[in-house]
């Protein structure tokens, strides 16, 4: 099964992000967002429009309409998780884009996923079991993949789809543990 969201919804958060000035990957940002709520903050949503528009000024129309579009980025996603049947997917470049440009958007979801737990409040030292450590290792070994070294292959492709199926499976996994329903 792919998790990857509507390629649509991952252009349009690009050019919001963009247009209000955040210099960050639509990518980076949905993995800010679900770790935020994988770590079950109450505030997730606060919280992570507090930490993107840092500094930036807040009367600006394109701030609030990116700040709209996240919004809704927000309660979509937090929907899909909350969903025992689908889950969420991954915000990022659809199949008519490279393997290295989704493998560095899947690298930035991970990066981002991790700051997200980071800002909640979860610490590495914290009691976690060994299933829930072990993927928080794989998310942090997946920020350190060399792009450089991926190819449109049919294989880094497949190898591509089946780490975007781990990434929920892991995350999931994260989210019972931490803020369980």
């Amino acid at each position: 099964m792919d998790r990857t969201a509507d390629p649509r919804l991952f252009q349009r958060i690009g050019r919001q992000l963009a247009a209000a000035d955040i210099e960050a990957e639509p990518s980076e940002v949905h993995g800010v967002l679900c770790g935020l709520l994988c770590a079950g903050r109450p505030d997730a949503l606060d919280r992570w429009l507090d930490e993107l528009f840092a500094g930036v000024v807040s009367g600006d129309l394109l701030v609030q309409e990116c700040k709209d579009a996240l919004r809704k980025l927000y309660r979509d996603t937090l929907a899909d998780i909350d969903d025992p049947g689908l889950g969420f997917s991954l915000l990022i470049p659809d199949e008519h884009h490279s393997v290295r440009e989704r493998t560095a958007a899947v690298r930035g979801w991970c990066d981002g996923f991790l700051y997200g737990l980071g800002i909640a409040g979860i610490a590495r030292d914290r009691d976690l079991s060994a299933e829930t450590r072990e993927a928080l290792n794989d998310f942090s070994e997946i920020t350190r993949v060399d792009v450089d070294q991926v190819t449109d292959s049919e294989a880094d492709q497949e190898s591509l789809i089946e780490l975007t199926e781990f990434l929920w499976v892991a995350a999931m996994l994260i989210r019972e543990e931490l803020a369980p329903v």
